[in-house]
């Protein structure tokens, strides 16, 4: 009996050895199984040590790529998860594994120029990217105490908004408006823009069809503005994971120059279907569903996306990330429930009117319903000094006009308002991609507001802006110079440019 004893104390020692000495080599995995599959979602048992958020891996070997997928519900009895995929080759009974980390995207300069997906996949035709670095796709917002107010502007190229709803560097300011309104397009010029400027620019497109995404990447290609551009494609025939999680991944694309110094602007197309993703998935995981069928948490789901656009102070490199998002309303009611979750969220909203875009008056932007919260600290001095009363005349002659339609007498103050502000009008409708330079918007407001305008026609209106810019380019280079850098505007640089409008109008 003793020696048996002695036989087993022994083989134990050597085991315990054995496992001591391999313990690095040796592999434990857990290894769930699929309950039932749907529509983009998966139910698993197993993997009790799952972590919320983690990656999980479907070995299915039907399938032609890897399929990888979201723990989103952690229940007692199985697991809800979000597939970042095509699930046809998925079916219950099949494996599941653990990766043991959060999703995470690829980032640096090599994406610049490039159309990937939010997994990395290069969707162009420039082959594979070279992937040096990859940051978790869900990243907390920079503490309030590495931020800088916002102080510089971002200039748009469109007279309306750069001096009416002025945008600064580190700012979130959503375009709202009915479908096929132009929202897209002011996002494009903003892009165009920024060619020359330091700015990199993302361009997330969510839920669209991909003839449209095909051919905003083509204009931006027309323009040269894929130099420093990032597309992040999430198509409406992608499942609705991929939409879910597609901004996020893009916003760690852009934090990652952000955090390099540089500045940042990026446009989410559109979170209308990016919030339809998510209740989407909601419903198909039984999350209790509150407004218009959303869940609880569809403000959260994009307010700690867009805070994380921001201005870093010096020491944490004075980059910049702003954020445009886009969001679309039916029969202009900007009360409904996503739009008011999002411009509670941003520091103001561009509101654009199809009742402008019928009459053709592009871009199409109720002046009275914009705002910009925090750019107008960021606007140029120049103008200040010329727009800083022209939002309030404009909704004036805009209130004047409605009522002068039902009167047929006029007093002089009354149609020197209207005369005025018809010019204004005029002067504020700008053709898509030919976005101005500071100086050539403040040479033709210049002219508009002092009343140099007023006696021109409303049909020469566009043709003599356009040789006033011209002819303020070639005469006046240091005056363009100073204003672009942010000094204020002498009496003798505005009567220099007065001169000029003045001889416009009589060649």
């Amino acid at each position: 009996m003793k020696l048996l004893q002695s036989v087993i104390e022994d083989t134990f020692s050597t085991f315990e050895q054995v496992l001591n000495n391999h313990h690095a080599q040796i592999n434990i995995r857990e290894i769930g199984i699929v309950k039932s599959v749907g529509k983009s979602i998966a139910r698993v048992s197993g993997l009790p040590s799952v972590k919320a958020d983690e990656l999980l891996y479907f070995p299915s070997s039907n399938a032609q790529v890897a399929l990888f997928g979201i723990a989103f519900n952690l229940d007692p009895d199985e697991i809800g998860v979000i597939l970042l995929g095509e699930s046809d080759y998925l079916k219950a009974g099949d494996e599941v594994y653990r990766t043991s980390k959060v999703m995470d995207v690829p980032v640096g300069e090599a994406l610049l120029g490039r159309v990937v997906d939010v997994m990395g996949n290069a969707l162009d035709e420039g082959g594979s990217i070279e992937i040096t670095k990859r940051l978790p796709v869900e990243r907390e917002a920079p503490p309030i105490i590495n931020r800088a107010p916002v102080t510089q502007p971002l200039q748009t190229g469109l007279k309306v908004v750069d001096a009416l709803i002025p945008i600064g560097r580190g700012q979130r300011e959503l375009i709202v408006g009915d479908r096929q309104t132009g929202k897209t397009a002011i996002a494009l010029d903003t892009i165009i823009n920024q060619k020359n400027k330091n700015v990199i620019c993302v361009y997330c497109a969510i839920g669209q069809r991909a003839s449209a995404v095909a051919k905003v990447i083509e204009t931006l290609r027309q323009h040269q503005a894929m130099e420093y551009t990032v597309v992040v494609v999430a198509s409406g025939q992608d499942s609705p994971g991929l939409q879910y999680i597609t901004p996020y991944g893009a916003t760690t694309m852009a934090e990652y120059f952000m955090e390099q110094g540089r500045d940042v602007l990026i446009i989410y197309d559109d979170f209308t279907h990016h919030a339809r993703a998510y209740r989407e998935l909601s419903l198909l995981l039984r999350r209790p569903p509150g407004r218009e069928a959303y869940p609880g948490d569809i403000f959260y789901i994009h307010s700690r996306l867009l805070e994380r656009s921001t201005h870093l102070n010096d020491e944490y490199g004075g980059g910049s990330l702003t954020a445009l998002p886009i969001i679309e309303t039916q029969a202009q009611n900007i009360s409904a429930y996503i739009p008011t979750n999002l411009i509670s969220i941003t520091d103001g909203q561009i509101y654009l009117s199809p009742d402008l875009f019928q009459k053709a008056i592009f871009p199409a932007i109720d002046v009275g319903k914009s705002v910009s919260r925090v750019g107008g600290k960021t606007q140029l001095s120049a103008y200040r000094a010329v727009a800083g009363d022209l939002r309030l005349s404009y909704s004036q002659f805009q209130e004047v006009e409605v009522f002068a339609r039902f009167g047929t007498q006029l007093d002089e103050q009354t149609r020197n308002t209207l005369i005025r502000g018809r010019r204004v009008r005029e002067i504020l409708k700008q053709p898509q991609f030919q976005p101005l330079q500071v100086a050539e918007q403040i040479a033709v407001l210049l002219a508009v507001t002092s009343g140099v305008f007023d006696s021109v026609s409303l049909e020469e209106i566009e043709e003599v802006s356009k040789v006033l810019c011209q002819m303020v380019r070639r005469e006046l280079p240091s005056v363009c110079k100073s204003i672009e850098t942010g000094e204020k505007l002498t009496d003798e640089e505005y009567q220099a440019i007065l001169k000029i409008a003045r001889q416009t109008i009589k060649e």
